[in-house]
């Protein structure tokens, strides 16, 4: 029997919908995220066809948090992870399973701003001009370390 295994998964893409944050029982935070990356395969005629993967990803803890405060939809994610098994029953009986991704890391790849809608943009401004804003080292945020509308995204 070896002891050796490796679980390991890396991912490039841009989120198909906002994180949700929500709160687990034990009081940690845990953010769901969707991932699309796309993959180019040549059929029988020589010509490429992109094709889209789409990824269930979870960020537990702090960065939890922080994924959820800056990032949105279309935003482009670099993500560290493992591949996680789990099987529940349905209330009919049912017996499921799926494959999702817990994330190690995060990267953000979009300028801080740049996925955000002008609205909210523009309260910044706002803030800005009154003195309540973040400090710049929370806007330059790169990344964090951590324990059908699919198809309306534009890779």
């Amino acid at each position: 029997m070896s002891y050796f295994s490796i679980n390991r998964t890396v991912l490039v893409g841009r989120l198909t919908r906002d994180p949700e944050l929500r709160g687990l029982p034990s009081g940690v935070s845990v953010c769901s995220l969707r991932v699309a990356c796309s993959s180019s395969r040549k059929d029988a005629d020589g010509e490429y066809h992109e094709r889209p993967n789409f990824f269930d990803v979870s960020v537990y803890g702090a960065p939890a948090e922080s994924v959820n405060r800056y990032m949105r939809k279309g935003s482009r994610v670099a993500i560290d992870g493992r591949l996680e098994w789990r099987e529940w029953e349905t209330s009919d009986q049912q017996k499921r399973q799926a494959v999702s991704i817990v994330a190690d890391t995060v990267q953000f790849l979009d300028s801080p701003g740049g996925p955000r809608n002008e609205q909210e943009q523009s309260d910044d401004l706002d803030s800005d001009q009154r003195g309540g804003s973040e400090s710049g080292e929370d806007r330059e945020l790169a990344g964090v370390g951590a324990g059908s509308e699919d198809a309306e995204l534009v890779f």
